[in-house]
C-alpha cells in the first residue's frame, strides 16, 4: 500500500491530495510555498493540513526503517517464518511492530534466561501445558542439580520462564493495554520529608484521577514535580481485574499445574507486564501532553509574532529601571541606533529634560517601554510630559530582551555596544516590527506558553521553527531592509543564502527587481522558486514585485492587462478594470480559480501588511496588589494563554489569571476561542491572594 493510501485515513484527507503533497515535499517544496502557490495541486489544503501530512509521512518512513531492521534481525536468527514476516510487514504502528519483535529481541540476562540456562525450560513447558494435575514435586525432582538444589528452586525457575512467556504474548499485552486505556489512574504522592521544599506542588501531595481525564497542564506539573524529586507518580489500572483477565487466557486446567501457572501469571503482571505497559502509557500520555502544550505554545507564539507593528517611525526605546536607571535609545525609522543615554526617575526634573531633549532632537514619534521592573512607573512618568509634538507611548513585553542582548546576533549587530544598549534597542524595535525583532530570540525565551522546558525539545523546536517560518512568509519580507536572521526563515533560503543576500545587497545596493535574486551566489532556480513570492521590493519598477504574486505568474497578469488594453500598473490603480476581468478565461493547466483569486486580491492592495496597526494602552490607577479589591473593574492586556485560562496584565507586578470558566458567560472549551495574545480586555477582580501573590479575575458579564 502506498504512503498516501496509508496516511489518508490518519489525517482525514483524500489520498490523491496526500500524494500531491508528498510529491511536492520530495521535490524540495516548503510548507508555506505549497499552501500559497500550489493550491490546485493540493485542493487548497492549508499549512496545518500539509504539516500533518508531512509529520505522518515522516513517521511512516521511520516505521518502515524499523521494520527492515527487525526483519533482518529475526532472519539472522533463523526464526523468520512466512507467517511472522507477513505479520511484521502488515504492522501499522510502532507498538505493534515492537510487540512482534519482543520474543526475538536480544536480551540482557533475565530470571527466565538464567532458568533456561539451568535446563528448566522443559519443566516450564510441562507445567504450562497444565496436563499434569498432580505429582509436580516428583516431576521437578528430575531437574535438581548443582545449579538447581531444591524442588522449589526448580518450580520457581519454571514460573520465571512462564512469566516471561506471558509477558511476551500478544494477547496478554493487548489485554493489559485495554485495562490501562479504560481504567488507568494517575496518582501522585509526596516524597517523605519534602513538604517544605516541594510546597509549590502541594496540590499534588495526595492526588489521583483517571489518566484519560487528566489535562495536559496537570500531567506536566506532576511530571515536573517527580523530576525535581518532590513527588512519586504512578499509572496503573485495578490490579485484580487485570490479573483475572490474564488468568482467563492462560489458566486452562486445574490442580497443581494450574496453580503454578496462576502464580506465574500474577508475577508476570506485577513484575513485567504492568511496569512495561505503565512505561508505555507514561510515554504516550506525556507525548499527548507535550503535543497539547506545544500547540498552545506555538499558537501563543504565532499571535505574538503577528502582533500589529507600529511601522517605520522614529522610536525611543526604554529599558526601565530604578537603581541603575532607565536605559534610553533613539532609533531612526529603519531601527538604526542614533543615541544612547541613561536617565534616573528619582531625579525627575533632569530625567524629563533629557527625554524632552532627545525627543525633539531626533524627531521621535513614539516611545516603547519595557514591561519589567519600573515599567509601570516609567509609563506614568512619560504620560505626564507635555511633548511639543505628538508622541505615542506604548508598553511592550520585554521577555527575552536580555537573552537577545547577550546573543551572537546582537553582538554581530552592535559589536561596540554593551548589553544594556542592545536590550533597549530590542525593546524599541519590538514596537516597530515585532516579527522582525522576535525572530532573533530563542522562542522558548519569549515568555509565552507553559512547561516549554518540560516537553520534548526536538518536537518543540520543530514546531516553533515551523511557526516562525509560517509567520514570516505570511507577512512577506522587505528584501532591501530585512536582517540576515529574518531572511533565514523565508521559504527556500536558510542561513547560508540569507547571509549571501545581505552581502550581495551591501556590495551592490538595493534590489530593484526580484529576478536580481538569481545573481546572489548559490541561489539557484529551486531556491528562487521557493522564496521569490515571499519577498517584497518597495518602489520597484514592476508593481508585482511588491505583492505576493509569484514571478511564475507575471506573464499571466500581463496577459490580463493586455486583454484590457492597459498596463499592469493600471490594474493596480483602477478598481473598475480589475472588476472587469473574467477569471474563468485564464483557467488553464495548473492555474485554477484559487490562484487567480489570490492574484486579484494581491494586485488590489500591493504591499499591504496583514497585521494591522499597533494601538496604545493605558492601565487604571492601580500599581500593586494592595490597590486591588474584589469587584474592581479594570482594563488589561492578555499576556499569556494556557489550557486552563488566560493571564492578564492589569498594571500590577503580577499578572492575574482569568480561569477558563471565567472567560465568558458561555461554556469555553479552548481559551483561544475567546481571547488572543495582546488583546485589550476588561476584567473584574474576583479574589486577591496576598500570600501567594495571585489575582483571580473574571470576564463574565464584561
Amino acid at each position: 500500500m502506498s504512503y498516501a493510501a496509508r496516511i489518508a485515513p490518519l489525517v482525514n484527507i483524500p489520498a490523491r491530495k496526500v500524494e500531491s503533497v508528498i510529491e511536492l515535499l520530495e521535490s524540495g517544496a516548503t510548507i508555506p510555498f505549497i499552501a500559497r502557490y500550489r493550491k490546485e495541486a493540493t485542493g487548497e489544503l492549508d499549512e496545518v493540513q500539509i504539516a500533518d501530512i508531512q509529520d505522518a509521512w515522516k513517521k511512516m518512513l521511520e516505521l518502515d526503517k524499523r521494520r527492515e531492521v527487525i526483519l533482518q534481525s529475526i532472519e539472522e536468527q533463523g526464526k523468520l517464518t512466512p507467517e511472522l514476516r507477513r505479520a511484521i510487514e502488515q504492522a501499522a504502528t510502532m507498538t505493534e511492530l515492537e510487540d512482534l519483535y519482543l520474543p526475538y529481541r536480544p536480551k540482557r540476562k533475565t530470571r527466565a534466561s538464567m532458568a533456561i540456562e539451568k535446563g528448566l525450560e522443559p519443566l516450564a513447558k510441562r507445567i504450562f501445558s497444565q496436563t499434569d494435575n498432580s505429582g509436580l514435586a516428583a516431576l521437578a525432582t528430575r531437574f535438581i542439580n548443582d545449579q538447581v538444589p531444591t524442588v522449589e528452586d526448580a518450580l520457581q525457575g519454571a514460573r520465571d520462564i512462564i512469566a516471561e512467556w506471558v509477558s511476551e504474548d500478544l494477547r496478554a499485552r493487548d489485554k493489559i493495554r485495554r485495562h490501562f486505556a479504560r481504567g488507568a489512574e494517575i496518582a501522585s504522592r509526596l516524597v517523605k520529608g519534602k513538604e517544605e521544599e516541594g510546597a509549590k506542588y502541594r496540590d499534588y501531595f495526595e492526588w489521583s484521577e483517571p489518566l484519560a481525564k487528566c489535562p495536559s497542564h496537570r500531567l506536566l506539573a506532576m511530571r515536573r514535580g517527580e523530576d525535581e524529586g518532590f513527588l512519586r507518580v504512578s499509572i496503573a489500572p485495578e490490579e485484580e481485574l487485570a490479573v483475572n483477565d490474564l488468568d482467563k487466557i492462560f489458566v486452562t486446567g486445574f490442580g497443581e499445574a494450574a496453580n503454578e501457572v496462576r502464580a506465574a501469571v500474577k508475577d508476570s503482571y506485577k513484575r513485567l507486564l504492568q511496569p512495561g505497559i505503565e512505561t508505555e502509557f507514561r510515554n504516550t500520555s506525556k507525548e499527548k501532553a507535550d503535543t497539547e502544550a506545544i500547540r498552545v505554545f506555538t499558537e501563543n507564539l504565532r499571535q505574538l509574532l503577528l502582533s500589529a507593528p507600529l511601522g517605520e517611525k522614529k522610536v525611543m526605546g526604554i529599558d526601565p529601571g530604578f537603581r541603575t536607571g532607565c536605559k534610553v535609545v533613539c532609533l531612526d525609522a529603519n531601527g538604526n541606533l542614533l543615541k544612547y543615554n541613561t536617565v534616573f526617575l528619582h531625579n525627575p526634573f533632569e530625567a524629563q529634560a533629557e527625554i524632552e531633549h532627545l525627543v525633539e532632537k531626533y524627531a521621535i514619534e513614539a516611545i516603547s517601554v519595557g514591561n519589567g521592573t519600573a515599567g509601570r512607573e516609567t509609563m506614568d512618568f512619560l504620560r505626564k510630559i507635555n511633548f511639543r509634538t505628538p508622541v505615542e507611548i506604548f508598553q511592550v513585553n520585554e521577555a527575552g530582551a536580555s537573552i537577545y542582548s547577550a546573543s551572537e546576533v546582537a553582538r554581530e549587530e552592535f559589536p561596540k555596544e554593551d548589553l544594556t544598549v542592545r536590550g533597549s534597542v530590542s525593546i524599541g524595535r519590538r514596537l516597530m516590527d515585532p516579527l522582525a525583532e522576535l525572530v532573533k530570540i530563542d522562542p522558548k525565551s519569549i515568555g509565552v506558553g507553559q512547561y516549554q522546558h518540560d516537553v520534548n525539545q526536538t518536537q518543540l523546536k520543530e514546531s516553533l521553527d515551523r511557526t516562525v517560518e509560517s509567520c514570516v512568509n505570511a507577512v512577506g519580507i522587505n528584501l532591501n531592509t530585512a536582517s540576515k536572521h529574518l531572511l533565514t526563515y523565508v521559504s527556500g533560503l536558510g542561513p547560508v543564502l540569507a547571509k549571501n543576500i545581505v552581502e550581495y545587497r551591501a556590495e551592490n545596493g538595493a534590489f530593484t527587481k526580484r529576478s536580481e535574486l538569481k545573481k546572489v551566489p548559490r541561489l539557484g532556480d529551486k531556491a528562487f522558486e521557493q522564496c521569490a513570492g515571499f519577498l517584497r521590493i518597495r518602489e520597484a519598477k514592476n508593481p508585482l514585485d511588491n505583492t505576493a504574486v509569484h514571478p511564475e505568474r507575471y506573464a499571466l497578469v500581463e496577459e490580463m492587462a493586455a486583454d484590457l488594453g492597459c498596463k499592469v500598473i493600471d490594474l493596480v490603480q483602477d478598481k473598475e478594470k480589475r472588476a472587469s476581468i473574467d477569471l474563468k478565461k485564464y483557467v488553464r493547466g495548473d492555474v485554477g480559480l484559487p490562484t487567480l483569486k489570490d492574484i486579484l486580491k494581491e494586485i488590489e492592495k500591493p504591499g499591504l501588511d496583514p497585521r494591522g496597526a499597533a494601538k496604545s494602552f493605558e492601565f487604571a490607577n492601580v500599581h500593586s496588589l494592595d490597590d486591588l479589591h474584589p469587584g474592581m473593574i479594570l482594563p488589561g492586556i492578555v499576556t499569556n494563554i494556557t489550557n486552563f485560562g488566560a493571564f492578564v496584565d492589569i498594571g500590577v507586578k503580577d499578572s492575574g489569571l482569568v480561569h477558563v470558566s471565567q472567560l465568558s458567560d458561555k461554556f469555553v472549551r479552548d481559551p483561544m476561542e475567546v481571547v488572543s495574545l495582546g488583546q485589550q480586555v476588561t476584567v473584574r477582580v474576583v479574589e486577591v491572594d496576598y500570600g501567594r501573590k495571585r489575582v483571580a479575575l473574571s470576564m463574565k458579564g464584561m
